[in-house]
């Protein structure tokens, strides 16, 4: 286990209350809150069957999840800057979108001792108010830093869509809005599925100087294990989502604007059946399984531009940040001891202007 002697950053959490704020679940949190038990089965009838199994579990989505849920996670570490970036508000008629960064703003992080260092709010550049809309965003708070519009599609159609159009990202008016962003300097956080990373490098490659960040380097689904209706099913098949994200991840990284976050390499849709086994993975196992994806994006983008993030509380269906923090770190520190404190704090400094 390394020791991190100093202030890590955590480039990607979400804050959310479904008790207060627009949340998908609030109805029902609302109504059976109290019986969880009642809540997921509720909530398993009602939702999307490719949505529940890319979530794995409900508890970990329908409970708030706030600065002292944060503070318990990260145990003995020393996080003290942390990236809230937009956490599915649910509220996106017109202007709704940047009540999430007023709430974000006004959470008691420094109560926990912890840093609300940026916000990433969220917009549709397809949006005749695009522009509009990001302004709002900027006067919300000074902390805000850019927008994430999740473009995640993939061709097995159970395995969930986090988007309205397979190839969002090539969208003429989606570019066209994305012009705004680039003439503000904003940044952009991207979330795709590994079959779409050709649809980022076009983005990438059109705005040069923009700075854009892959979420989750780029969720290879069923690398892990059979997801959806064909996904992973079988060794070859994972060996074939291995290489093409291997090839796709190297072709990005080419983009110099372009960094990654290494981060969301326990959710489900991976191909994970640590909650089917009711536990969650040691640190052992984390290890394991991340560190052929950790030195291969080092590989490919340099120690300059990947960065640690944590996704929590999404990834906490399959193991604890604590385990993930502990095995991140010895993964970088077996591919280059001098890459750990750029990974874990200075590079997400550098991105976010922190």
């Amino acid at each position: 286990m390394q020791q991190l002697d100093f202030d890590i950053v955590d480039a990607h959490i979400h804050q959310w209350d479904p008790y207060s704020t627009p949340h998908a679940a609030a109805a029902a949190v609302k109504l059976l809150g109290k019986h969880p038990k009642l809540l997921d089965r509720l909530l398993r009838m009602v939702k999307p069957k490719d949505l529940i199994e890319t979530l794995g579990l409900t508890h970990h989505i329908t409970s708030p999840y706030l600065p002292r849920n944060y503070k318990v996670d990260i145990g003995h570490y020393n996080i003290q800057q942390a990236v809230h970036v937009e956490a599915g508000w649910h509220d996106r008629k017109g202007s709704g979108v940047v009540d999430e960064t007023k709430f974000v703003s006004q959470l008691p992080f420094t109560q926990e001792g912890l840093n609300l260092a940026a916000i990433i709010g969220t917009a549709d550049p397809r949006s005749g108010n695009f522009k509009k809309i990001l302004k709002l965003h900027q006067s919300a708070s000074p902390k805000f830093r850019g927008i994430r519009k999740m473009a995640s599609f993939h061709e097995d159609h159970q395995i969930h869509a986090w988007t309205d159009e397979p190839h969002l990202y090539t969208n003429k008016k989606f570019m066209k809005g994305f012009e705004t962003l680039a003439a503000m300097d904003l940044s952009f956080d991207a979330w795709v599925y590994s079959i779409q990373l050709p649809d980022l490098i076009q983005l990438a490659k059109a705005f040069p100087e923009t700075s854009i960040v892959l979420d989750h380097f780029g969720t290879p689904a069923g690398l892990f294990g059979s997801v959806g209706s064909h996904t992973g099913i079988t060794q070859t098949a994972r060996e074939n989502i291995l290489l093409r994200w291997q090839d796709s991840m190297a072709e990005l990284a080419s983009c110099p604007n372009v960094y990654t976050k290494m981060s969301g390499l326990f959710m489900p849709v991976l191909g994970h059946g640590f909650h089917k086994e009711k536990r969650l993975a040691a640190k052992e196992e984390v290890f394991d399984l991340v560190y052929p994806l950790i030195r291969h994006a080092l590989s490919c983008f340099g120690k300059y531009r990947v960065m640690f993030a944590s996704n929590f509380p999404m990834d906490s269906v399959s193991t604890s940040l604590i385990h993930i923090i502990d095995a991140f770190s010895d993964a970088v520190a077996a591919y280059d001891p001098s890459a750990v404190p750029l990974v874990f704090e200075q590079n997400a400094k550098q991105f976010y202007r922190l």
